[in-house]
């Protein structure tokens, strides 16, 4: 299995990583490594690439923590739990090392965040950045200077078309949204995300963003290339 490691987190004490569509089990449109229950794809093969994803970050797959992802602001602590998290929420936060949190995605942005004590990973679509998931997130920790944050792989803003009512709740942030046919407009989901975490009092230099997209959905799934889809996985733990 494939995945892509974050190694500027190591000096905060979190080892992260995000999955991508590659080293799995699972066939047609959800090939080959869907981490989603959701989507239609067979149980089974789900519980299999979630298996090996717990693998590869040091945890049990029951140590391996997702949520009913909602488009909402909900932040679920994840510091006490054992396991089997039924719960709709957005984002992960954790301050302990017996669990791995994930978010899944196949267009929005996955964000990390960390401090030197806590890790948090969130899942924020135009429906969470205009609501107050990252905010949530953010107010977990102990102060904002000292949080660093990387945004993962999501759609561009050259590929995300959105109409007024979508493109409206965000002009107000520099160089979210560019015109595009008619009254439809294309929105930097990154850039908004950004904003927002500056705005909250993070260091520029503690943010970060990164170059790949989902743009294709060869590399990573993407709901705006291909329906049906899977979903990948933004995947972190404290290190023990």
């Amino acid at each position: 299995m494939r995945v892509h490691a974050v190694p500027s987190f190591a000096p905060l004490g979190v080892d992260a990583f995000f999955t991508d569509r590659s080293g799995g089990v699972s066939e047609g449109p959800y090939a080959s490594l869907n981490l989603a229950l959701h989507v239609g794809d067979d149980e089974h093969d789900v519980l299999e690439n979630r298996q090996r994803v717990a693998g590869a970050i040091g945890a049990t797959i029951d140590s391996l923590l997702f949520v009913n992802q909602v488009h909402g602001d909900r932040v679920f602590d994840a510091s006490t739990s054992n396991g089997n998290v039924d719960a709709d929420a957005d984002a992960l936060f954790c301050s302990t090392p017996h669990v791995a949190l994930a978010i899944l995605v196949a267009d929005c942005v996955p964000i990390l965040l960390a401090d030197d004590h806590h890790v948090a990973v969130v899942h924020a679509g135009w429906r969470g950045l205009r609501s107050s998931v990252i905010s949530n997130a953010v107010g977990k920790f102990t102060g904002s200077r000292n949080i660093h944050a990387l945004l993962g792989p999501s759609i561009s803003r050259d590929h995300y078309e959105v109409g007024p009512e979508v493109a409206d709740l965000f002009r107000h942030v520099p160089n979210a949204i560019i015109n595009g046919s008619g009254d439809r407009s294309f929105l930097d989901l990154r850039g908004v995300a950004a904003h927002q975490l500056l705005a909250l009092g993070l260091n520029d230099a503690n943010v970060a963003i990164a170059a790949a997209s989902t743009d294709s959905g060869v590399t990573f799934f993407s709901d705006r290339a291909f329906r049906p889809c899977g979903r990948f996985a933004l995947v972190a733990k404290r290190s023990s």
